[in-house]
């Protein structure tokens, strides 16, 4: 049996599934003699200019490998099809909302306009955990003030979106009184609320503010617990798509395993969230390729030279990834780790592109504005309505999102090390599994997590918001 794998017929470096002498497994090897200037190919792609004579056998890595990115480009729509994929089959237990979303989770969020309450909201939400026995959790910021611009208005509006999120049963939504994002423009904006399950506190206007935030959490509490779940078919579900602490293994394991469940969700009617966009750079032509027609392919063109021309207006190269830690699990370019980071998406249609913060309209794969980092990509991704995250990695992250978020290890040896932090190993992939049974068994752990079974991050009390910033802070 070979040390290493060719993934495409095309591919001039194949990658080690195990070390070969120095070279550790998850990093690539050269199939035959590749010339300075020479383009090195994997996944049947170029994923950047071999900067030395490389010969058949040795190591390609940082020290004979750069990228070809560059910055803003004119795209030509050149639409592909594919196969369509099988619909996913089964059903999980949800709470069926109002809206016609359903939630996978029954909670009470607590929602600070401001950090300045950061602490009032912990406290009243652990308090309420306490006395009430309640899924209570307060997802705290920095921001909400001293800030001008979009990304003031980025900030509200993310508010919003979890206001309405379908996974929160209520909702109280915590001001100071003196911030930018004050409670009465911040309630103008969110619009009509259900009274009995949005609420509203402003701190500055009471005498005890942990003691009134703890007093309307009962009662929105006392709402929610008449909720009960009922059966619901696959096409209700919207999974985010997310990888965090990529390796070698990432592109070939974990994220073408999320592929594969997507797809058959997106088939059988629901919704997968595809995000990270400078994690597409290199590989936005073959999204652009499955764009439904022109118009989203438009959009998909304008999310992501947007997204370079933020760089470059910041002075920061487009290509400045992968991470350190990317680096030593075997990726060493930028459009590398797009083409690895891309397969989570699939081969389904683009139906969509989404704005930052905006719901998700539109059933099948959407793109989402959003950028690289692991919470404020697993934010953006709840924000635009995803119940639940799979987040692939492998180098390993205990990170939670506002979201279940299901971890899924790309390989093995992670997945025995980090158990506390790992629901699924994809490495099973690497000793002989199919892609179609490990598929039809994560979609099953996806559906169970549906239903109510917990995360990995979710026992460890792990969730988190951030809340993406490009501008000044006054």
């Amino acid at each position: 049996m070979s040390d290493y794998l060719q993934l495409n017929q095309r591919d001039n470096v194949g990658v080690l599934i195990a070390p070969r002498g120095e070279i550790p497994a998850g990093h690539k090897i050269a199939l035959r003699d590749i010339a300075r200037g020479e383009r090195v190919v994997k996944y049947g792609c170029p994923i950047g200019i071999a900067t030395a004579d490389i010969r058949a056998g040795e190591w390609v890595h940082s020290h004979n490998l750069k990228t070809a990115l560059g910055g803003e480009k004119d795209y030509v729509y050149a639409p592909e099809s594919h196969p369509a994929a099988a619909p996913s089959e089964g059903t999980f237990m949800g709470y069926a909302r109002p809206d016609g979303r359903v939630g996978v989770r029954n909670e009470i969020w607590v929602l600070p306009l401001v950090g300045c309450v950061n602490h009032t909201a912990e406290r009243a939400a652990e308090k309420a955990r306490q006395a009430l026995n309640a899924p209570v959790y307060a997802f705290t910021h920095p921001y909400g003030c001293s800030q001008l611009g979009e990304d003031h208005n980025r900030t509200r509006e993310l508010l919003c979106a979890l206001c309405r999120h379908p996974n929160a049963g209520g909702v109280l939504v915590l001001g100071l009184g003196c911030e930018n994002n004050s409670m009465a423009v911040f309630r103008e904006k969110l619009g009509p609320v259900d009274e009995e399950r949005v609420k509203f506190l402003v701190c500055q206007e009471t005498e005890d503010e942990e003691e009134a935030a703890f007093t309307l959490i009962s009662e929105i509490w006392k709402t929610a617990q008449k909720d009960e779940r009922t059966l619901q078919p696959v096409s209700k579900l919207v999974i985010g798509l997310k990888c965090g602490g990529s390796d070698g293994f990432s592109g070939i394991t974990a994220n073408p395993l999320l592929g594969a469940l997507s797809d058959g969700v997106c088939a059988a009617g629901g919704t997968a969230l595809l995000t990270e966009v400078p994690e597409m750079f290199g590989a936005e032509e073959l999204l652009m390729a499955r764009c439904e027609n022109e118009a989203v392919f438009q959009k998909t063109c304008d999310l992501v030279n947007g997204f370079k021309r933020y760089y470059e207006e910041n002075h920061m190269p487009v290509y400045e990834n992968p991470s350190p830690g990317n680096k030593a699990g075997g990726i060493t370019t930028l459009e590398e780790k797009s083409l690895g980071c891309t397969q989570k998406g699939g081969l389904a249609t683009v139906r969509d592109v989404l704005p930052y913060a905006a719901p998700v309209r539109t059933p099948g794969l959407n793109l989402v504005w959003g950028p690289g980092n692991d919470i404020c990509a697993v934010t953006a991704l709840t924000a635009a309505g995803a119940q639940l995250i799979l987040f692939t990695t492998g180098r390993g992250t205990p990170l939670g999102g506002p979201a279940p978020t299901l971890k899924v290890a790309t390989n093995g040896d992670l997945a025995a090390r980090k158990a506390a932090w790992v629901d699924f190993n994809a490495g099973k992939l690497l000793s002989g599994t199919p892609m179609d049974a490990a598929a039809k068994e994560l979609l099953q752990l996806v559906l169970d997590t549906a239903s109510g079974r917990e995360t990995a991050a979710e026992r460890r009390g792990y969730r988190e918001i951030a809340i993406f910033k490009s501008g000044v802070t006054l």
